[in-house]
């Protein structure tokens, strides 16, 4: 098998798109295989690579049954309990402290605020 096809930036025929491009149509790239790539050129630095999918051989994006929801749920809700006082933080905790914000910062938490 040859090499792939590649295109300057902006210049990339129709009938390709990258994959965020297909999602914006509805489509995932499905079973194919990288078909071309596009490249954008830096100085010096290598060119940004974007990975091109055939539009053609794309399939329809799969739809979101109830188990797929309930499961999106469940993650989404464990993302916000701590760790470490098993609360819900009402908010997403972050990666970087990894507990929330009163586990993480008890000194500033505990003292009354200043008005």
């Amino acid at each position: 098998m040859g090499a792939l096809p590649v295109f300057r930036w902006r210049l990339a025929p129709d009938g390709y798109a990258t994959r965020r491009q297909l999602r914006a149509q509805g489509l995932r790239p499905g079973c194919q295989g990288v078909a071309a790539t596009l490249e954008r050129p830096r100085r010096r630095r290598e060119p940004l690579v974007a990975y091109l999918y055939r539009v053609d051989l794309a399939k329809p994006v799969r739809p979101m049954t109830p188990g797929r929801w309930a499961a999106l749920a469940a993650a989404n809700r464990a993302r916000r309990i701590c760790p470490q006082c098993r609360r819900d933080a009402g908010y997403v905790i972050p990666t970087s402290l990894g507990t929330c914000v009163p586990c993480a910062y008890p000194d500033l938490c505990d003292s009354p605020r200043s008005v």
